[in-house]
């Protein structure tokens, strides 16, 4: 049996586990590796569209620790974006004229200068300013109470994670108390226009499964959970993106613990859909680490899978051209974004 990917303390010999975990024995010799999937549809190697997103990482510090949590963060983690790289990334917005900036942590808002970011993105033309709240930062503490005006104001697109509908899942994932702070910043966004016909104030919510299996499919969970948060909460949403959890990190260090790797690698090979390749998030997103450092989606940021552009890794060295000639870096994780409907940071891609 594959053992505890807590063996080795600093961060690289981690990812250097996980790496080997992704690889391990039993899962290399009875299925296919992705890159045999793609060689088998002609979609190796696999290539960028035209880059659309600029998804930043602000940092890993966040006020929660979701058990779920691909990037590891919690109220502990120090790793923080500096004010000259979210410079740098303002700079590469306003020549590039990117459309889509989205800001990711950790909690996004807890990085000192995310306001000053917000409010200078929306000067140069942002045409759409996604970021992605935890909700319960809204309710952390009085700093944070504005928030959602701060929000109207720019015109931010708020996508949130809520694991269900009800406090007992909610919970379960992301601590005690989650859910009621969660609802409660909900009708708040609710209450200054968000979700209301035509206010053009966009407000999504995210759904993780609470276990090894994959999501149910997207339109029905949508369904599901307008109708119990309207009826029970009276709370307006747009969209529901059902996001399936990827091996890696925090959720890796669940499937090892409880023995189901093997069997979730499974039910991702076994349900991948050829379709979903075409829409992952890796073909026109590039994603940006806390430290200036660009990866093909923020899932290779946490197996320090850099592009594969090494003279242009950082954003201290961005070159749109090379990026978008680039070869897309692969392993046994993206599976999960290929498996079913497919997954990406916007939901269902198939």
């Amino acid at each position: 049996m594959i053992k505890s990917l807590k063996a080795s303390g600093n961060k690289l010999s981690i990812i250097e586990n996980q790496l080997k975990v992704l690889a391990s024995e039993p899962f290399r010799t009875e299925l296919p590796t992705f890159k045999a999937k793609l060689e088998l549809i002609n979609q190796f190697s696999l290539k960028p569209s035209k880059l659309e997103i600029f998804q930043i990482n602000l940092g890993y510090m966040c006020n929660q620790v979701c058990k779920h949590c691909h990037v590891d963060a919690g109220p502990d983690r120090k790793e923080i974006m500096t004010k000259e790289h979210l410079q740098r990334c303002l700079d590469i917005l306003e020549v590039i004229k990117i459309p889509t900036v989205d800001l990711t942590g950790g909690a996004p808002e807890m990085n000192p200068n995310f306001r000053w970011f917000v409010e200078e993105a929306h000067k140069i033309g942002v045409k759409e300013i996604i970021v992605r709240s935890n909700l319960t930062i809204i309710r952390a503490n009085k700093k944070y109470f504005d928030l959602p005006d701060f929000f109207k104001k720019h015109n931010v697109h708020v996508v949130s994670s809520l694991p269900y509908y009800q406090a007992g899942k909610t919970d379960a994932q992301r601590g005690d108390g989650v859910f009621a702070k969660s609802i409660k910043a909900l009708q708040t966004l609710n209450d200054i226009g968000y979700s209301k016909d035509g206010s053009g104030l966009k407000l999504d919510l995210v759904y993780n499964p609470n276990g090894a299996f994959l999501p149910s499919d997207q339109s029905d969970l949508e369904r599901e959970f307008k109708r119990n948060l309207k009826n029970d909460f009276d709370i307006d949403f747009h969209n529901l993106f059902a996001i399936t959890n990827i091996p890696i990190s925090r959720f890796l260090d669940y499937l090892v613990a409880s023995d189901n790797y093997e069997e979730y690698m499974e039910k991702l090979v076994m349900a991948f859909n050829p379709s979903a390749v075409d829409g992952v998030m890796c073909k026109n997103t590039i994603s940006v680490d806390w430290d200036g450092y660009m990866y093909d989606c923020d899932f290779n940021q946490q197996l320090d899978m850099k592009v594969a552009t090494k003279d242009t890794q950082h954003i201290n060295d961005f070159n749109l051209e090379r990026l978008e000639n680039r070869t897309i870096l692969i392993n046994q994780h993206c599976y999960g974004c290929t498996a079913g409907a497919g997954s990406s940071c916007q939901g269902t891609v198939a």
